[in-house]
């Protein structure tokens, strides 16, 4: 039975060319803040959802631009519960800033990262990457039209690398399916229209007095030179 399920196990070389054929497949036509919100609301969502936060797994989660703008952040669960339930540790956002930082490092996800070095039988240490370890969970988000280098950063992390990846990735694919749906269906949010211009008041609207002059009521004013050629 055990070399069965050793046979059908994936090697770190097989993970690690998926998750970059997951990067090169899931790319957004555009990622804004409010992308981010919903996105950070849906991972949160699904977790409370899962079976695992049903045994008393704890989450982080996190969502930055490359540049490190917080767009996102949330934590599933309290340490110091009285049930015991949802372990957050004190170091589970020390992990997470490690797993971000892989990303922005290496522009591909960390799940990637750890099983590439895996594969290589290095650890990212020796590869240059960083001091600690590296697991699965943060995931790169990269624009269609932007291939120069990812615009933002998910994460999350609950301690399982695979379960932690799959979260973030099937979170991202469901999300891209939405969006491509609103679009096909036309739902996109409407194009506000934009009125024309005042037209300029004519004088007649102001009701202005027209000013007239009558050439046999105007007359000159005396000069102190008038009759003078009179005299000469």
């Amino acid at each position: 039975m055990f070399s069965t399920l050793h046979g059908m196990s994936r090697s770190d070389a097989q993970l690690a060319q998926e998750a970059l054929n997951q990067e090169g497949s899931y790319r957004f036509p555009a990622f804004s803040a409010s992308d981010a919100v919903t996105l950070g609301l849906s991972l949160r969502k699904r977790f409370r959802a899962s079976h695992r936060h049903a045994k008393g797994k704890g989450l982080v989660i996190s969502i930055q631009s490359i540049a490190g703008h917080p767009l996102f952040s949330c934590t599933v669960g309290d340490l110091g519960h009285f049930s015991g339930y949802a372990d957050v540790g004190l170091d589970s956002w020390s992990c997470l800033e490690a797993m971000i930082n892989a990303v922005k490092r290496t522009g591909h996800s960390s799940f990637y990262v750890e099983k590439g070095a895996n594969a290589l039988g290095k650890t990212p240490k020796q590869m240059g990457i960083q001091e600690v370890p590296v697991q699965g969970g943060a995931f790169p988000i990269w624009l269609e039209n932007a291939p120069i280098c990812p615009v933002a950063v998910v994460a999350c992390y609950s301690g399982s690398s695979q379960d932690d990846h799959n979260l973030v990735v099937t979170s991202i694919r469901d999300y891209l399916n939405k969006i491509l749906r609103n679009s096909e269906a036309g739902t996109s949010m409407p194009v506000p229209s934009i009125a024309p211009p005042p037209r300029p008041e004519s004088r007649s609207d102001w009701n202005l007095p027209e000013v007239t002059t009558v050439a046999s009521e105007y007359t000159r004013p005396e000069s102190l030179y008038d009759g003078h050629d009179d005299e000469h």
